[in-house]
């Protein structure tokens, strides 16, 4: 393995962690409100969160481009804030893994806080337990599988991420070159050795993935 090839696996287990954890902060209220809410925009807000799943990587990193450019909104605010410019930077494809592996981390949890029901939440508030109280202690722990499989599903996702990473990203190394990217490199330099290398990881990577999901959900269902 080459030394930059080690920088992009570095750079994508530290992209990963990053993005997952900003994922399980931001998802977890989309979660509760999605799982709860009687309100008309439910729908469109639901459409909106789940929309990465069927818009291909590459739109969605192509407008990602246009706002956090130097043209766009993002893009003047983070300058006049003196942030620069966060395409090409790692911060930027933070941003964008955020948004491309949102669905992967709402849809988990928001099924934990449907299928949790309402009793629990009830039988909490009739012993005087507080908003705040009853969802700490009443509704995280009983949706503690659905964030489980938030986590797994958010990091590997992330690691796996092309489009939207080289179009934020592009291609640099040590800065927003991840292994999906080195691994086109490779393939494009005619280099199979490391392609195979690196590929192979991706396959032992997604195998203890899905090995881990069906783990979890053996262990809800027994």
């Amino acid at each position: 393995m080459t030394p930059d090839d080690l920088q992009a696996v570095l750079l994508t287990l530290k992209l990963a962690a990053v993005t997952t954890a900003l994922l399980l902060l931001i998802a977890t209220p989309v979660a509760w409100w999605l799982a709860h809410t009687r309100s008309i925009w439910k729908g469109p807000v639901g459409a909106l969160v789940n929309l990465p799943l069927v818009l291909p990587p590459t739109v969605l990193g192509f407008y990602l481009l246009l706002v956090m450019g130097p043209e766009g909104a993002v893009g003047r605010m983070t300058e006049s804030l003196g942030l620069g410019r966060l395409p090409f930077t790692f911060w930027g494809l933070v941003v964008g893994s955020v948004l491309f592996s949102l669905p992967f981390a709402v849809q988990p949890i928001q099924n934990a806080f449907e299928a949790m029901g309402k009793r629990p939440l009830e039988a909490a508030a009739t012993l005087r337990a507080g908003p705040l109280d009853r969802f700490f202690s009443v509704a995280l722990p009983l949706a503690k599988p659905g964030f489980l499989t938030a986590t797994v599903l958010a990091f590997s996702h992330t690691v796996g991420e092309f489009g939207v990473v080289l179009m934020l990203g592009g291609n640099i190394p040590g800065e927003t070159q991840v292994v999906s990217v080195a691994i086109y490199n490779h393939v494009e330099a005619m280099e199979y050795g490391p392609a195979h290398l690196l590929a192979g990881g991706m396959v032992a990577f997604s195998f203890l993935v899905l090995l881990a999901l069906n783990l979890l959900s053996r262990r809800r269902e027994a």
